[in-house]
């Protein structure tokens, strides 16, 4: 074992991150390096923005590069299965109580976590309160906010 942190994640979720990562290396590692070589030109490197513009964005490609192939490398893939428990890549439908509305949100690992898609990382509040339960079952979820009620209704 290598110490290394795993990263949960549906196949979807792998699959966008392999097309970024190979992204990433054709088309944009090239287009800074080009970058570069044009600001280069401009001669003097002490005063030359675009120069310092480039090589910054070389070192946050490298870096995202650096990072999405870790996660890939130690991806552990979420498997569905049928059962009406709530798991990692399952979506839940709850409502708040006494009188909330309904939300949805599909619990993700955290390298796929995209709250403006309805995604949740499995490391949050409202999904670490969530897993394990059932339809029907009442749950009391931490927030910075304060105690949140809800109930669950849906799995799928």
């Amino acid at each position: 074992m290598t110490g290394e942190k795993s990263y949960p994640m549906t196949k979807e979720g792998r699959e966008k991150l392999l097309q970024e990562l190979e992204y990433l290396k054709t088309v944009k590692r090239k287009e800074v390096v080009e970058r570069i070589k044009v600001a280069r030109s401009y001669g003097d490197l002490s005063e030359n923005s675009e120069y310092d513009s480039a090589k910054e964005e070389q070192a946050f490609v490298e870096g995202r590069i650096n990072l999405l192939e870790k996660m890939l490398r130690n991806a552990i893939i979420i498997e569905e299965d049928d059962s009406d428990v709530v798991t990692l890549g399952k979506s839940i439908t709850f409502v708040e109580l006494p009188d909330g509305e309904e939300e949805t949100y599909t619990i993700v690992g955290s390298a796929e976590a995209d709250p403006f898609e309805g995604k949740i990382s499995n490391d949050s509040p409202i999904a670490k309160s969530l897993l394990g339960k059932r339809v029907g079952d009442e749950v009391v979820v931490q927030t910075p906010g304060g105690e949140m009620n809800v109930k669950i209704i849906a799995i799928k």
